[in-house]
């Protein structure tokens, strides 16, 4: 089977912990700033972009050259065979960046790359002017870096981080895959009681238990790939089968609360969409009254922060709840997530440790408080 060289796009401060996945299904990797680069064949596009839980997307590198004129991104993007990729009628969407270098023009970028793909193509099918892309569609991706450009066709389609198990309602939710990288910052495996107090739409607390369950993060939805018209249609559907079969029971209680109803109605239906109602608790309990008689588990939350003043005093008064009832369970260590640089001292407490991210294009902080283990 044809090997390509491929690659994986994350969040920013993530790519350690998508580097670790992919060495943990089994692939050789190397790191870059937003990719990590690793060998497969079609078989393994199927499999990273089932399995892969805190990457955004999976691509082929086609083609890496300098390019430091329009002339020659012109040239080398003529010279690859489109006709082996691109059936005639293909709808292709050409996304381009350019980053420090002499091409810093992105719409340029992208219609000369566009142009130069349409003139091969009309070449290699005999056609005569335009092409009608009324076919599959396949996503192109043209990325030029102090001058090195790589071109590359996205194999995913919708980021990973779209599973298809959450509801869309209003506010603005914890991105799937942004959730299981917070957990993967942590020693969460399943095998310890995790508790996330103020879970909205429960993304935490879903992410957690698939982990748990060893329950592939793509079973609900389709990819890109399904529709390239020279990609195994077979493989899909054998990962599937297989992902099922590897499926394992809860070992340790999740415990997801929130003081509002209506929010946990809807983390209800998230959890039963990703099927795994069952396996966590939910209740409507306000931080000021949370206990818990598990131990030796796991903290986690996003809980709110104020952006206006008013809501400020109020999610500094949190804190020092939190502070007060979830800081007396030393036995948990606790992670926190929040964009106040003040946490700390409402909580009442200096964190172990804290890890600078980026939530979207929010600079936020993940404190984390290691545990006094009984």
């Amino acid at each position: 089977m044809k090997k390509y060289t491929l690659y994986t796009t994350m969040g920013a401060g993530f790519e350690s912990v998508v580097a670790k996945e992919l060495q943990a299904l089994g692939y050789d990797t190397r790191t870059e700033n937003g990719r990590v680069f690793f060998e497969g064949t079609q078989e393994d596009i199927v499999k990273t972009n089932l399995w892969l839980r805190t990457a955004d997307r999976v691509k082929i590198l086609l083609k890496e050259f300098k390019a430091l004129d329009f002339d020659t991104l012109y040239n080398e993007i003529y010279a690859f065979d489109w006709a082996q990729l691109l059936p005639v009628d293909a709808k292709f969407p050409v996304q381009g960046r350019a980053v420090r270098s002499k091409l810093h023009s992105e719409p340029d970028v992208q219609s000369i790359v566009k142009k130069a793909i349409v003139d091969k193509m009309t070449d290699q099918y005999h056609r005569r002017g335009f092409l009608p892309e009324t076919g599959s569609e396949y996503p192109l991706d043209i990325h030029i870096y102090k001058d090195v450009a790589r071109i590359s066709l996205d194999t995913t389609g919708e980021s990973l981080f779209k599973r298809g198990y959450r509801v869309e309602h209003g506010g603005a939710p914890m991105k799937e895959n942004f959730a299981a990288g917070l957990l993967r910052l942590t020693p969460y495996n399943g095998t310890h009681p995790l508790i996330d107090p103020m879970t909205g739409s429960g993304t935490l607390a879903i992410e957690a238990a698939l982990i748990a369950k060893n329950i592939a993060p793509g079973t609900w939805r389709k990819f890109a790939f399904d529709n390239f018209d020279w990609f195994d249609p077979t493989l899909h559907q054998k990962a599937l089968e297989e992902a099922k079969t590897m499926v394992k029971p809860l070992e340790a209680p999740i415990w997801a609360s929130d003081i509002d109803q209506s929010v946990l109605e809807i983390a209800k239906l998230n959890a039963h969409n990703a099927g795994v109602l069952q396996d966590i608790r939910f209740k409507q309990v306000a931080v000021k009254d949370f206990t818990t008689d598990l131990e030796n588990g796991i903290i986690i939350a996003n809980p709110p922060y104020g952006k206006r003043l008013k809501d400020r005093k109020g999610a500094e008064e949190l804190y020092k709840q939190m502070g007060e009832v979830l800081g007396k369970y030393s036995d948990f260590s606790q992670y926190y997530l929040t964009a106040d640089p003040n946490f700390e001292k409402f909580f009442g407490a200096k964190a172990t440790k804290k890890r600078k991210l980026f939530n979207g294009n929010l600079r936020v902080d993940f404190y984390q408080y290691w545990a006094n283990r009984r």
